[in-house]
């Protein structure tokens, strides 16, 4: 066996260099902010423009497009450090991914070079798939685009858009020949926050990720030059699933960020906590909670590892891989936040710890991008052929 081939289970040094970059940053100017987030329920302002200075907050635009080119797995660890010490904050860079993905796979190269730059620089960039009868059955939107010479014409609405009203840029996809079949009338298309017509509903109230607005669009009469839709007509679905098949990677990535800020907050706890004459942590069944949490976590982080190699490749069976990193990493999430919560007694269950609040933070992983009930039948399809 040589060197190289026990190499592939490893991240780079240039993977733990950013790793150690991205950490300091969140420790220094994102989680001493992340609980004062949560409790007002505001954009994390100040994690914001401290990723946009050091490049964190789009780490995935090509170098081309004035980005740092970052690959899937380095975005992912970006993604991952943050959510570890603020998870609303980390949904800057996995969201600004989300929504520009569509215009790096499908978009014409002037396309790319109108817009892959202002996100470079700071603009972010939001994806508008699901509407309030449309969630996991995208294909049977109602939102309208129709052709009027030179330009689209948009009407309907998009729900569940996180940092609506945040962004500059959306992705929308919207319906452009009511006539084809199921799935192949749509079309992808860019809106800017500034375009007339395009109004933001009220932001939601949230069990958790608060400070990530999510809201809705509203898109009234919203007249876009014909240029500004992402590939061809009616490819848009398909583009809108590709997409997902990679940034769902990225929440899994966001999940095993949380869980490991909530591990190493219990570990922390019951170190220092003392019962009966000596630490909590002395007690074989308090040892062996901690065991298993750190059991799902790892195996958690690797499968998303390997998803994100897979999606830097664009491997035929990203699809499977995406969607089992995901499910896999979000209900390991799930379980070890509700454990760390467990496990800090009384105090876990109060806003003077941050592990009632991981575990708010958790369960939307659970949910968004797919719930975890689609991605066990995107596994099982695979499965089945």
């Amino acid at each position: 066996m040589t060197g190289t081939q026990f190499d592939l289970f490893r991240t780079s040094d240039d993977h733990e260099e950013l790793r150690a970059a991205v950490r300091d940053l969140v420790e220094n100017k994102v989680a001493p902010y992340a609980a004062e987030v949560d409790e007002t329920a505001s954009y994390p302002q100040a994690a914001h423009d401290a990723l946009v200075a050091s490049d964190f907050h789009a780490p995935h635009v090509p170098e081309e497009y004035d980005g740092v080119g970052a690959d899937a797995l380095a975005t992912c660890i970006v993604i991952e450090e943050v959510a570890r010490g603020c998870a609303s904050s980390s949904l800057i860079p996995a969201v600004n991914k989300l929504g520009s993905l569509p215009l790096i796979l499908g978009g014409s190269p002037e396309l790319k070079q109108r817009y892959l730059p202002r996100l470079a620089a700071g603009e972010g960039f939001s994806y508008g798939l699901s509407e309030r009868d449309a969630g996991s059955d995208t294909a049977s939107m109602r939102t309208r685009a129709v052709r009027d010479g030179d330009h689209y014409v948009l009407n309907g609405q998009k729900s569940w858009i996180t940092n609506a009203g945040v962004s500059e840029f959306y992705t929308v996809l919207a319906v452009t020949d009511p006539d084809a079949p199921r799935g192949k009338g749509i079309s992808a298309f860019i809106v800017e926050k500034s375009d007339e017509g395009f109004t933001f509903g009220e932001k939601e109230r949230k069990l958790g990720i608060k400070g990530s607005p999510t809201r809705e669009l509203l898109l009234d009469d919203v007249r876009i030059p014909a240029d500004r839709m992402i590939g061809e007509p009616g490819t848009g679905l398909p583009l809108a699933l590709r997409t997902l098949d990679h940034t769902r990677v990225t929440i899994g990535a966001q999940a095993v960020g949380i869980a490991q800020g909530a591990l190493d907050l219990a570990v922390g706890y019951v170190k220092e906590r003392q019962q009966f004459g000596k630490r909590i942590a002395d007690f074989q069944g308090i040892q062996f909670m901690l065991a298993d949490m750190a059991m799902k976590l790892e195996s958690a982080r690797q499968m998303v590892y390997v998803a994100a190699a897979k999606s830097e490749r664009d491997d035929p069976d990203l699809g499977f891989f995406g969607a089992a990193a995901k499910c896999l990493a979000s209900d390991a999430a799930m379980d070890i936040t509700v454990d760390a919560v467990q496990l800090l007694g009384g105090y876990g269950y109060t806003q003077d710890f941050p592990a009632e609040r991981m575990m708010r933070d958790a369960k939307i992983t659970q949910i968004y991008e797919g719930t975890n009930q689609v991605q066990r039948v995107v596994v099982a399809r695979k499965l089945l052929g």
